[in-house]
């Protein structure tokens, strides 16, 4: 998965940002992607989405200065230092570059939360970006938590999840909320059902012999750069096609009686298979296929957490299948490579398989037993890498939730 550098210590990482900086890192911050399992271009419809955070993560460590400068150092050189003032209006960098989701949440905190404190920062990663596993919202979560520490301010992770959320749409993409509540509600050997408006988190036990193998398929995904277009225009399509659907006469009774005029309202109320058929009344085309999609894919998360409680794997392997298909037929979110590690993927024993993330490239997650899981990673890396893989597979491992806390107990813990 090419991940943006190797793993350092936290001892080492500290020791790096003081012989670059010849100061003393005083908070250790740290923020894990996510793979979302099912529940795909939903959650900017305010509908339930299926995500686990992963062991890939963002680190920082950091000592808060006295000004309102903000300056950041990768660890990986081909990121560059970044430095700017802390304000509520911060002219972003040039599109798609690293530096604009730290810029995101310090807008933010200085706008909504009065953090007036900037920091000395080094950053490393290793989670592989523009893969659809969240690591610029794992940069921007870690940030936040960052200019939190810097300036003594509370961290509650549904608050700071849901503003954060809002914060990341500085670099052009009007993502939704499922990333930044996943990378900071994650809980080890647990999935997460995750709701919007308001916003709440139920974790979901894992069964002990399920495994999830992400394979990334070499094409890159960046909602910041060449996918922004693609994602926003599928946003704004699922807001006209839900707005076509509630002028039809057949839901004006259920809007008078209070029914919320939204995906959700709808799918709770006159639920999905009644839905298709007065969709066809005022919608076609690409309208048609988006609402679809996002009324099926709601419906199929309810099921999937059911299945996972279950302990069903069969079920919540096909409900991911049903997934791909929907997003490759409806949403024309796949890509011919992710396709192909799908069929891969089914054809060497994994139970249900789709693309994960926004798509348009990035990885697909795979199910498979856990006595399986070997087998899959090791036919992959023949037939779709070659006997190359290098990083590019990877058997998840649901894990906790973004940290920060003060360097010296981290150290003294190691």
């Amino acid at each position: 998965m090419s991940p943006t550098s190797r793993p350092l210590t936290t001892a080492a990482l500290a020791q790096l940002f003081h012989a670059r900086t010849g100061l003393d890192a005083t908070f250790f911050v740290r923020a894990p992607g996510r793979v979302n399992l099912i529940g795909e271009h939903i959650d900017y419809n305010d509908l339930a989405v299926l995500p686990a955070a992963i062991q890939r993560e963002v680190r920082i460590v950091l000592r808060p200065r006295d000004d309102a400068h903000v300056r950041l150092t990768n660890v990986d050189e081909r990121f560059g230092t970044r430095e700017f003032e802390l304000s509520s209006s911060i002219a972003p960098f040039e599109q798609g570059d690293w530096g604009n989701y730290a810029k995101a949440a310090a807008e933010l905190f200085a706008r909504e939360r009065g953090a007036t404190r900037g920091f000395d920062a080094l950053v490393i990663g290793d989670i592989p970006p523009a893969a659809g596993l969240s690591s610029s919202s794992a940069l921007t979560v870690a940030c936040g938590l960052a200019f939190a520490a810097a300036n003594g301010l509370a961290r509650d992770p549904l608050d700071l999840a849901d503003a954060l959320a809002r914060a990341e749409r500085y670099v052009g993409t009007n993502s939704g909320g499922m990333d930044q509540a996943a990378c900071l509600s994650g809980r080890a050997d647990h999935a997460l059902r995750i709701e919007f408006r308001p916003l709440k988190v139920e974790p979901v036990p894992l069964p002990s012999d399920w495994r999830f193998l992400i394979a990334h398929s070499g094409v890159q995904a960046d909602k910041s750069g060449a996918a922004r277009e693609a994602y926003n225009t599928r946003r704004a399509e699922c807001a006209q096609a839900l707005a076509a659907v509630l002028i039809d006469p057949e839901l004006t009774p259920e809007l008078q009686a209070g029914m919320p005029p939204t995906y959700r309202g709808l799918l709770a109320r006159i639920g999905a298979e009644r839905l298709a058929w007065i969709a066809l009344r005022q919608l076609d085309g690409a309208l048609a296929r988006r609402f679809r999609h996002v009324v099926s894919e709601g419906a199929r998360v309810e099921r999937a957490r059911k299945a996972l409680v279950a302990g069903d794997i069969e079920i919540f392997g096909q409900l991911m299948d049903d997934s791909h298909t929907s997003l490759a037929d409806d949403y024309e979110a796949s890509h011919p490579a992710l396709d192909r590690l799908v069929a891969l993927a089914h054809q060497h024993g994994a139970l249900g398989a789709r693309l994960t993330g926004a798509g348009f490239g990035g990885c697909i997650v795979a199910l498979v037993r856990e006595r399986d899981a070997e087998r899959l990673r090791a036919a992959l890396e023949r037939d779709f890498y070659g006997g190359n893989a290098g990083d590019a597979l990877l058997i998840a491992r649901a894990s906790a939730g973004a940290s920060v806390e003060p360097l010296a107990q981290v150290l003294a813990r190691a």
